[in-house]
């Protein structure tokens, strides 16, 4: 029997980008008889730089998975540090629905005492910033660093892993040696070409968050759990095709 997870990127996405993040879960790392669609959103904000993009994100993310149970999906992923849009999917849906931000956090706090999250650039670093504080977890974070490089979320770090990789662990270093981190988290699932090269490179663990999020769906699905309905009550109404009549970005 095959299950069926869907991971869901918060901006529009080419068929190209969603083979690319993809690569970062391959077979080799997933339980027989298991598939993952990888999807971006019909419209929405493309860099996640801005409360605006925050917004509409979150938004589009609860319309691309609304409606995944009666889809036949056996889980759910918010495939982004942003965790955009996970509240309201776990209120929509009784299925296992996972952020990748919320995974990372917490597989970082069983490795260690204090972590600390490199990312791209500073827009994304308030996000983060945002959703440790979201999730309670202001003591356990050393620090959240950029490198000062726009992001790309189609062609992710493709032919700049060289460059990025020099930054990152120079950033990574500087959370372990000044700021007390013993665990480092990479900052958005775009990020994960260079996790082995950092890992390797570090004196600690590195979590690489897609895979953080892939195995809590897993395990999740293992044992038989799936979010609080008294946590994330359901809506007295559902309202799934309110999106229906926006023209989907080209290339999503």
């Amino acid at each position: 029997m095959t299950v069926k997870l869907k991971f869901i990127l918060p901006v529009p996405l080419s068929s190209d980008a969603a083979q690319r993040f993809a690569a970062q879960i391959p077979e080799t790392v997933r339980k027989p008889g298991l598939t993952i669609d990888f999807v971006g959103c019909r419209a929405g904000g493309p860099l996640m730089d801005s409360d605006h993009d925050a917004t509409l994100a979150a938004a589009f993310v609860l319309a691309a998975g609304a409606r995944a149970e009666e889809e036949g999906y056996a889980a759910v992923c918010s495939f982004s540090m942003s965790d955009s849009g996970l509240a309201a999917l776990r209120s929509r849906l009784t299925i296992p629905v996972v952020g990748a931000a919320q995974a990372s956090f917490a597989l970082a706090q069983q490795l260690g005492r204090k972590f600390s999250v490199v990312t791209m650039w500073e827009p994304w670093a308030r996000r983060l910033e945002e959703n440790v504080a979201r999730y309670g977890l202001n003591g356990r974070l050393a620090s959240i660093r950029h490198i000062d490089m726009s992001p790309d979320t189609q062609a992710l770090l493709s032919g700049k892993e060289e460059v990025v990789f020099g930054r990152l662990r120079e950033q990574a270093l500087a959370a372990i040696e000044r700021d007390g981190a013993d665990v480092v988290i990479l900052g958005s699932t775009t990020m994960y070409q260079v996790h082995a090269r950092l890992a390797a490179a570090l004196p600690c663990p590195v979590v690489n968050p897609g895979l953080a999020a892939y195995k809590a769906c897993e395990t999740m699905l293992d044992l038989g759990l799936s979010h609080s309905k008294i946590g994330y009550p359901a809506p007295a109404t559902f309202a799934d095709d309110i999106f229906d009549q926006i023209t989907p970005v080209a290339g999503a």
